[in-house]
């Protein structure tokens, strides 16, 4: 398993059951509920990426093509600064023009996605 993506999984996993449980408690009551549920689904993405990391550090040493398995975890990282990030920051502060990040976000996690499709593919024809 390769070592950096499975310990950038573990880290970004800490990372969004962190900022989940601050989200749940240091800011109940801040948010209004439309911006709670902008925040959940900014704790929601990020671990299922983080997740996704995981799947790119046991890809990328599992045979196949591991540069595309290499090219997964960044892309599920930047989609997560992208995407989750931004929408951590709108939530509580409104800030409307990081909406427009999220959608650049959310292209790098489909594209990680195909990546990592990508990268169980075999070399040879067949």
């Amino acid at each position: 398993m390769d070592r950096k993506w499975f310990a950038a999984g573990c880290v970004q996993a800490a990372l969004a059951v962190a900022l989940g449980a601050f989200g749940a408690h240091a800011l109940e009551g801040v948010l209004t509920e439309s911006a709670r549920d902008t925040y959940v689904t900014a704790t929601r993405y990020h671990m299922f990426h983080a997740l996704g990391l995981f799947m790119a550090a046991w890809a990328a040493s599992a045979g196949g093509r591991p540069r595309f398995a290499r090219a997964a975890g960044w892309l599920f990282t930047a989609g997560i600064v992208l995407f989750s990030g931004s929408l951590y920051v709108l939530a509580p502060t409104g800030f409307s023009p990081l909406g427009a990040v999220a959608p650049i976000g959310g292209t790098c996690f489909v594209a990680g996605w195909a990546a990592l499709a990508l990268s169980r593919r075999n070399n040879d024809k067949s």
